[in-house]
């Protein structure tokens, strides 16, 4: 509800949160069903996210792009970045008969499903076995899933601060770290080795000729027809309650924005913001570039997708042995503990990208790798792989403790929309930044510096070939791992003080809380 009140010779309007007059310990009883719903949520969310990861290892694979071609590429899964422009809507706009947040998910998972039966019928076509794949097409449909993708997620991130009951809500943050890698897994690691003829010829024993174990057609209809059947359950059998938000008025379209624009003005959010956008820069070149060099340097891209499948299996377990670190009272601190020790871990992985050429044995078309370089490979992926995760999720529980839950769609969306500009902008940069910083020379015209796609095919032509003097692979490294401990000690005292501020400074409309009183943040702390 509206309130005024006066301060001085200003008077605000302030809406009047909710409290409760203690912390309650979580329990489950009740609430396991609509965590399970919770997870299958941001499994769905997750797919399109892994299927815009594995397109571009095949297209390298193909070897018909290059690195400013996956910049383009990256360019689909900008809807994450510039979401926090419609989220404002999704919170304000809904039909209440239906519910606040299924008026939005139902829409917006059936648009999904038909759009990957779109895809289903078509991506055989636009990326052909053979021949130059259709690229324009393939970035324009994964723009417009993920479009849909990121929309659902104001959605359900908004709906978990309110589906579980109040004493449950820390649990709102472990939802994603689970789905989000399920549906990444289905989407790049399953997708990748199922369509993959080679992995069916090598691993199956299957003829050449007759394709992968799936065909995309399949796997996608497979997906939509998935997508659809959840979208119809909760559309008849999942009720909304009105947690939270009951007495309170019903804020406008444009009052949205408004607050939107307050939560920004705020000076603390206005830090956090810049630290934000530029949280990932370090880790761009190592997380964003080092597969694709491991493919140029002749690693298949089947074989990197069977250590990811190991990966994902780790990601599943790895929140329960750190889920007293994410779930205390400052999980930044473990954030920035962990900071230098995951710049040193890419160091090290672009170390073994310099040294992977003279580790494998190549006899014309046929590579031979040996064990120990798997063994060491996924080594390496996996510390670099569980550190990621753990910095993610100790920033999401800081995003769920200074998040208001009556608007959380906003507040959430807000926060996580500066931290994937934070890794979409540089890794865009980067990627264009590795073309111009790589110096190639023909073999056989010193004058030819191998640029453009015209030169190399000269080159080629005229029987030689481009030679790399200077990979802006490890310059890019080199860049951003010191950006990296620049950006540490800039904000390492900054974000250790806010995660310490009480949440009443981090909300435009509330009043200040009682010491027996308390507004319970997403995360709570194990104690």
């Amino acid at each position: 509800m509206f309130k005024s009140t006066k301060h001085k010779d200003e008077s605000v309007e302030v809406y009047e949160v909710p409290l409760k007059s203690k912390s309650e310990k979580p329990n489950l009883d009740g609430d396991r069903l609509n965590l399970i719903l919770l997870i299958i949520l941001y499994t769905i969310q997750g797919f399109p996210i892994g299927v815009s990861t594995a397109l571009p290892l095949i297209l390298q694979s193909k070897k018909m792009v290059t690195y400013d071609d996956q910049a383009s590429f990256s360019m689909a899964l900008w809807p994450y970045s510039i979401k926090l422009l419609w989220a404002p809507i999704i919170d304000a706009l809904y039909i209440n008969s239906i519910g606040r947040r299924k008026s939005w998910l139902l829409p917006l998972q059936l648009l999904l499903g038909v759009t990957f039966f779109y895809m289903a019928f078509n991506m055989d076509n636009w990326l052909p076995e053979t021949g130059r794949p259709n690229l324009t097409m393939i970035v324009r449909m994964v723009f417009v899933v993920n479009f849909l993708s990121a929309t659902q997620d104001i959605v359900v991130d908004g709906w978990s601060l309110t589906v579980l009951k109040k004493k449950n809500v820390s649990y709102a943050s472990v939802c994603p770290s689970i789905g989000v890698p399920i549906g990444m897994f289905s989407g790049s690691v399953c997708f990748t080795l199922l369509v993959s003829e080679e992995f069916s010829v090598k691993y199956f024993g299957t003829n050449l000729g007759t394709g992968g174990i799936m065909t995309m057609k399949s796997f996608f209809s497979i997906w939509a027809i998935i997508i659809l059947m959840v979208t119809v359950f909760i559309g008849l059998f999942k009720s909304e309650k009105h947690k939270l938000e009951d007495n309170h008025k019903k804020i406008s379209v444009f009052e949205n924005y408004i607050l939107l624009w307050d939560i920004i003005k705020l000076p603390r959010v206005r830090v956090l913001a810049v630290a934000l956008l530029t949280i990932k820069m370090g880790f761009t070149a190592s997380e964003s570039v080092t597969n694709l060099k491991l493919i140029d340097a002749g690693i298949p891209k089947d074989d990197i997708m069977m250590i990811t499948s190991v990966m994902y299996v780790m990601k599943f377990v790895f929140p329960i042995f750190v889920c007293k670190y994410v779930t205390s009272s400052t999980p930044m601190s473990y954030h920035l503990k962990i900071t230098p020790i995951r710049l040193i871990c890419g160091v090290l992985f672009s170390v073994l990208v310099y040294y992977t050429p003279s580790l494998i044995y190549k006899d014309g078309p046929i590579i031979t790798i040996p064990l120990y370089y798997y063994l060491i490979l996924g080594l390496v992926s996996l510390i670099n792989e569980m550190l990621s995760l753990f910095l993610m999720l100790t920033l999401i529980a800081f995003f769920c403790k200074i998040s208001d839950p009556r608007f959380g769609g906003t507040y959430m969306t807000l926060y996580n929309t500066f931290y994937f500009l934070g890794w979409l902008i540089p890794n865009t940069f980067v990627l264009r930044l590795i073309d111009i910083l790589t110096l190639s020379e023909c073999t056989n015209n010193v004058e030819n510096t191998c640029y453009t796609k015209d030169l190399k095919n000269l080159c080629i032509t005229n029987g030689g070939t481009c030679g790399i003097h200077v990979d802006g692979y490890y310059v890019a490294i080199a860049m951003c791992t010191a950006f990296g401990f620049i950006w540490l000690f800039t904000f390492r005292n900054i974000l250790k003080n806010y995660q310490l501020v009480d949440a009443y400074h981090w909300m435009i409309h509330g009043k200040h809380l009682n010491n027996d009183e308390v507004n319970e943040p997403c995360i709570m702390s194990s104690a």
